[in-house]
């Protein structure tokens, strides 16, 4: 008989030697196995647990609602928020309002590669838009994140080495296991009719597709902020605001005969 995996989050109320103990102890004689464990902040615990009977996740909650010394929080079928914050010690900033807007500082980098290679293991169509300021790291996450899904990923537009813009693909690029970044600002600023068909081409393939500067590239498409399954923002700390005067303003010096896009 195959094994479920559950999630187990907890606080504790009453520290004091001997608790995680006693909790290891208790999953054993019901028969779960602990597959990891990590903590978040100074009180809580999460963990990820393995048991061949669904019923003693039952059990097990009656039981660890008796005692004083803990609170459980979640104890549930594991979702892709709940892998990172066992994996990291940290929780993924969902917005309240808005459960497909995800916010990162630039100190949790390693969070958000791992976030973003758990979306792109996942077969099918998804579009992902990431905001951020120039020299933030979107790029270099999406590329980093790519990696480590094992996909292979392809500029359509970019200023990551130097300014891409391109007009059509080879066929060995049309691929749905492919990952397809657009840089919004580049293609608005500096594409022509043919690379705005490629990137029409490229929206209907059954593959993942990552739009820097989403909000900009809306402005130029027929898509709108809806058909985006995340919106990503990074910044380099909690307060910074995110602006695109910077947009603005390299599209003057771009009018004026400077090519200064550094995103």
């Amino acid at each position: 008989m195959d094994r479920t995996e559950w999630y187990l989050e907890y606080e504790i109320k009453k520290n004091r030697p001997g608790l995680l103990g006693d909790i290891s102890s208790l999953l054993g004689m019901l028969s779960f196995n602990i597959v990891t464990i990590n903590g978040i902040e100074k009180s809580r615990r999460v963990m990820l647990i393995l048991s061949k009977f669904d019923e003693n996740i039952t059990r097990l909650q009656s039981i660890l609602d008796t005692m004083d010394t803990i609170e459980v929080r979640k104890i549930r079928k594991p979702k892709l928020r709940d892998r990172l914050a066992v994996r990291h010690g940290r929780y993924i900033h969902m917005d309240v309002d808005d459960r497909k807007l995800v916010r990162f500082v630039r100190d949790e980098l390693g969070l958000l590669v791992d976030f973003m290679a758990e979306l792109f293991k996942r077969e099918g169509h998804k579009l992902i838009g990431i905001r951020g300021m120039p020299r933030v790291g979107k790029t270099e996450s999406v590329v980093a994140a790519s990696v480590s899904a094992n996909k292979r990923w392809l500029f359509v537009s970019s200023t990551l080495l130097k300014q891409t813009v391109r007009s059509q693909l080879v066929e060995g690029e049309y691929n749905a296991n492919n990952i397809y970044i657009i840089d919004g600002v580049v293609s608005k600023s500096r594409a022509n009719e043919k690379h705005w068909e490629l990137i029409r081409e490229v929206m209907q393939l059954p593959s993942i597709k990552v739009v820097e500067h989403p909000d900009i590239f809306v402005q130029q498409t027929e898509y709108d902020m809806d058909d985006f399954d995340y919106i990503i923002e990074l910044r380099s700390h909690e307060d910074e605001e995110i602006t695109y005067e910077h947009v603005e303003r390299q599209q003057f010096d771009q009018q004026q005969g400077f090519s200064m896009f550094d995103f």
